[in-house]
């Protein structure tokens, strides 16, 4: 594997030795460039007291190209599909070299504080959002208590 480059090695420093709050990021010895990422669900949020483990890899264009991020925690969340995928404009098109792996974990943990039903990745979820917003908001919370806890 080509030697890791320099900007990585200072994220990934940062990512330990200052950690963001709720979030931890530890890469694979074997793989540097794969992590495994925890978020705690925000407080005031559906996901509050709920543990998600994400998978994070820095492909090799990156930071030209954004980092894949996807949920290993079943989630009931309009923006998060069956398989983990999120739909998150930082991580797509309004990805830029000047974002770093903390600012895209900070915008995925936003991004439970408050979700959008109105751009949606699983919508099903989102059409349940939107029509009956207290019974979304209570199945998210079961699933977070019968899938997210440590």
């Amino acid at each position: 594997m080509a030697a890791l480059p320099k900007r990585i090695i200072k994220e990934t420093e940062r990512l330990v030795s200052d950690p963001v709050p709720g979030i931890t990021a530890v890469p694979h010895e074997e793989n540097l460039r794969y992590f495994d990422v925890t978020i705690q669900g925000p407080d005031q949020s559906p996901y509050e007291g709920g543990v998600f483990k994400l998978e994070l890899f820095l492909p090799d264009d990156y930071p030209m190209i954004a980092p894949k991020v996807r949920f290993l925690t079943k989630i009931y969340h309009p923006n998060i599909d069956k398989l983990g995928r999120i739909c998150l404009d930082v991580l797509k098109n309004n990805w830029s070299p000047a974002l770093q792996i903390r600012t895209i974990l900070l915008s995925v943990q936003a991004l439970l504080a408050a979700p959008n039903p109105n751009d949606p990745l699983a919508n099903d979820v989102a059409e349940e959002w939107l029509e009956n917003e207290n019974r979304a908001i209570q199945t998210a919370k079961e699933w977070t208590k019968n899938y997210a806890k440590e």
